[in-house]
C-alpha cells in the first residue's frame, strides 16, 4: 500500500474520531444540563440500578474508572440522595453502595447513555453488524495501546475534571 493512501486513511480515521469525540462532548453537556448529572455520575447510577448494591471497588471496575474517581462521584451522588454508602460490618475496608428510590427514578427517566440517534440506529442494525462495530472499536483501542486508559465517558482528564469541579 502506498504512503499516500495510508495517510488518507489516517486522516479519515482521525477526522471520524474527532467528530465522534465532539458529538459525545455535546451530548454529555446536554445530559448535565437536563439532569444535573455528569455522564460518569449517570454511568455509576446505571450500574447500581442493575445490581442494587455494590462495593466501591466493584463499581469502579464495572464502570472502568479509578476507585478515587468513583469515590468522588459517590460523594456527589450521595449529597443528592441518589444513593447511600456504608462500611461493611464484616470487613471495614469495604464500602457498600446502595441506590436509593430517588436514584432509581432518575435512572428510569434518564435518556440512553449513548446519543439517542446512535442508540436507535444501532438497535436497528443486525446483530452481526453490531458485533462488527463493537469489535472494530475495541481493535482501535488495542491498536492505540490504550486499554488501561480511564474509560470515563467524560471527555475531561481527571486533572481537568478536578479543576472544573467535575465528575
Amino acid at each position: 500500500m502506498s504512503t499516500k493512501n495510508n495517510k488518507n486513511y489516517e486522516y479519515r480515521i482521525l477526522s471520524a474520531l474527532r467528530r465522534v469525540i465532539r458529538a459525545v462532548d455535546i451530548y454529555s453537556r446536554k445530559l448535565n444540563t437536563e439532569l444535573g448529572l455528569t455522564t460518569p455520575q449517570l454511568l455509576c447510577l446505571h450500574a447500581l440500578a442493575k445490581s442494587e448494591t455494590m462495593t466501591l471497588t466493584d463499581l469502579a471496575k464495572t464502570v472502568n474508572l479509578g476507585v478515587s474517581t468513583v469515590n468522588g462521584i459517590i460523594d456527589r451522588l450521595e449529597a443528592k440522595q441518589y444513593l447511600t454508602r456504608e462500611r461493611s460490618s464484616e470487613d471495614r475496608r469495604k464500602v457498600v453502595i446502595e441506590i436509593s428510590l430517588t436514584g432509581k427514578e432518575i435512572v428510569s427517566k434518564a435518556p440512553s447513555l449513548l446519543q439517542d440517534k446512535l442508540a436507535t440506529s444501532l438497535s436497528q442494525l443486525p446483530e452481526s453488524e453490531q458485533i462488527a462495530i463493537t469489535e472494530s472499536l475495541e481493535l482501535v483501542v488495542e491498536l492505540m495501546e490504550v486499554e488501561k486508559v480511564d474509560a470515563s465517558p467524560n471527555l475531561f482528564s481527571r486533572e481537568q475534571a478536578s479543576l472544573n469541579g467535575k465528575p
